[in-house]
């Protein structure tokens, strides 16, 4: 796969709605395991930049289950993200709330598989324009190198 097949592309398709597409090269249900198996999410999900630490990660991936994700950041107090999965459908889509305050976004991420490789959306939709202003100033890089760092894991022998 060339370097450009690889690029994270992020796009802000209105005022509240963000969406990123990488594609990836592993089929959709070793993607969609990466992102649905805490041991594995927890492998890859956090920019390793921004030296944070995963402190916990507990995930029930499927309709009505839920998530939280606690984070320690040196010098600060710990911090959770957590919500509900709206819509499961596995090997396919993932539909999460994020409820750590009244402006969380829905986030919907689909696995797109054409040959081995999968496409992977990643779409987070925020209440306001406000709301998404305030969450997407540093978003962009971040979600480069959370993909990158799921492309790592999926070359590894880590993900059957």
């Amino acid at each position: 796969m060339t370097s450009s097949e690889k690029m994270t592309n992020v796009e802000r398709r209105s005022d509240r709605e963000m969406v990123v597409t990488r594609s990836v090269d592993a089929p959709a249900r070793l993607v969609y395991a990466a992102w649905s198996q805490a041991d594995l999410f927890r492998q890859w999900w956090v920019p390793r930049s921004l030296g944070m630490t995963l402190l916990s990660c507990t995930m029930d991936v499927r309709t009505g289950g839920g998530y939280r994700l606690e984070f320690a950041v040196e010098g600060a107090e710990p911090m959770a993200f957590f919500g509900t999965y709206t819509d499961v459908i596995p090997g396919e889509r993932i539909v999460w709330t994020n409820e750590e305050g009244p402006d969380g976004a829905v986030t919907t991420v689909t696995f797109t598989e054409n040959h081995g490789r999968t496409l992977l959306t990643y779409s987070e939709l925020y209440p306001s324009k406000a709301a998404f202003d305030a969450a997407h100033s540093a978003m962009a890089d971040g979600m480069r190198e959370q993909f990158a760092q799921l492309d790592e894991l999926l070359a590894g022998d880590g993900v059957s």
